[in-house]
């Protein structure tokens, strides 16, 4: 599902809502047609992963970075979940690969290479939701193409919702929702939408 619209809309307030960052003070939100209240907040933190316009980076290795998203992970592990969001090419080229420490806030690296790290963080977790919040507004065109390659690898089998103020961003979406004044005023395919 791709949520689109003007700032303020309230397209971030419903993937707030999703992550049970706060619940809903009145209906529901059903999950594979179950409450998500009825369900433990262990569950719902450990099946959910998120991607912020502006990724938190750790001032540890790009290997450790990723690792995060599943401590017990192993090397093997980290680099194809680097590979799956195409990662691991700008990483074998720093000067010591994964084990390349980031700086303070990951002064190191670039917007754009930030964002492909905190991808692969929530990839290597596995979620079972998935969330990008604005993750491709503050990257170059490129970059933007490789995030976009790499959603493609990872978004199969998952619920996901993807904000976007880019159409190339939620092109591909199953389901693009207009979110004007907190209230949906459009909803379909991207080709229902233009034709529209």
């Amino acid at each position: 599902i791709a949520l689109v619209g003007p700032t303020g809309g309230g397209k971030s307030t419903i993937v707030s809502l999703l992550c049970r960052f706060y619940e809903p003070t009145s209906g529901q939100i059903l999950i594979n047609g179950v409450d998500y209240r009825k369900r433990s907040l262990h569950w719902m933190q450990s099946s959910c992963g998120i991607v912020l316009q502006t990724p938190h980076v750790f001032s540890t290795t790009v290997g450790d970075n990723i690792r995060y998203g599943r401590l017990d992970a192993t090397d093997e592990d980290v680099v194809r979940a680097a590979q799956m969001v195409n990662a691991d090419h700008f990483i074998r080229e720093m000067d010591h690969g994964y084990q390349t420490q980031v700086g303070e806030g990951g002064v190191k690296l670039s917007t754009g290479q930030k964002q492909l790290i905190a991808l692969a963080r929530a990839i290597l977790a596995d979620p079972q939701l998935f969330v990008m919040d604005e993750a491709t507004s503050s990257v170059d065109t490129e970059t933007e193409g490789l995030i976009q390659q790499g959603l493609e690898n990872v978004l199969g089998g998952r619920i996901s919702f993807i904000i976007a103020h880019r159409l190339s961003t939620s092109r591909s979406a199953d389901s693009i929702v207009l979110i004007e004044n907190g209230m949906i005023s459009e909803q379909g395919t991207h080709h229902d939408l233009i034709a529209r």
